[in-house]
């Protein structure tokens, strides 16, 4: 699959006037397709778990089957390079499927560490003037390096990553399908916040608890009520 296009020229200097969802990343994960992947070992993880709900190990660590994967919809330049990854650009790929690359953060890599083929992500449009989810779209490859931390021309470069000792992973992503309506992060905060209060299913939803984080897990709780929300009036 072709390289993610890399649009050289001077780095923005905008003023935003977007919606801030606060829960911006160090270095926000971006999804696109590269060369160079890495043949991957075959997945020893059970692939009961992509349709379960979630459980806990004997350690009491909850194993989660459900994501909220957040990537920005608008152009940002950093070292030249737009990071602009939204649903649209997903669905638009070959195969509708990219790898979801860039992250740099170490809870949200672990976690796609512990995704599963076949598990259901959200995708979320973040540092825009919406924040919200978009659509699903589901995990096609599991964890494997990723290849940008190591191309000092990719705005993820991390000098600190060497090839024998990776420290950054990435998964693949295949687009599912957009919702039948947007779901903003206005609405979740206000569900959010009436849960806490009242009790509900979104009382402890980690957009909120843990929002600076990309990839974020969802109880099957949390995932089904949010899914529901697409039949429904915005609150």
């Amino acid at each position: 699959m072709p390289p993610r296009k890399r649009a050289r020229g001077p780095k923005k200097n905008t003023t935003k006037t977007a919606q801030s969802d606060s829960d911006s990343e160090d270095t926000p994960g971006t999804a696109a397709q590269g060369k160079g992947k890495r043949k991957i070992e075959k997945s020893t993880k059970s692939k009961d778990r992509a349709a379960s709900s979630d459980v806990k190990d004997s350690a009491g660590k909850i194993s989660y089957c459900h994501w909220l994967m957040k990537s920005e919809p608008e152009s940002r330049f950093e070292k030249g390079v737009d990071v602009k990854f939204g649903i649209e650009d997903l669905k638009a790929l070959p195969n509708q499927t990219g790898c979801w690359d860039g992250v740099r953060n170490y809870q949200a890599r672990n976690f796609m560490r512990d995704m599963v083929l076949g598990q259901r992500a959200f995708f979320y449009h973040s540092n825009c003037k919406e924040p919200g989810i978009a659509g699903l779209m589901k995990i096609v490859k599991e964890a494997y390096v990723d290849h940008t931390q190591f191309d000092k021309k990719d705005a993820h470069y991390d000098a600190s990553s060497k090839p024998d000792n990776p420290k950054w992973s990435m998964v693949d992503v295949q687009y599912e399908r957009m919702l039948k309506r947007f779901i903003s992060l206005a609405e979740l905060k206000r569900l959010h916040l009436e849960h806490k209060s009242k009790g509900g299913p979104l009382k402890d939803m980690a957009l909120f608890t843990r929002a600076r984080l990309s990839v974020q897990p969802l109880t099957a709780e949390e995932f089904d009520f949010v899914l529901s929300l697409e039949d429904k009036e915005p609150v």
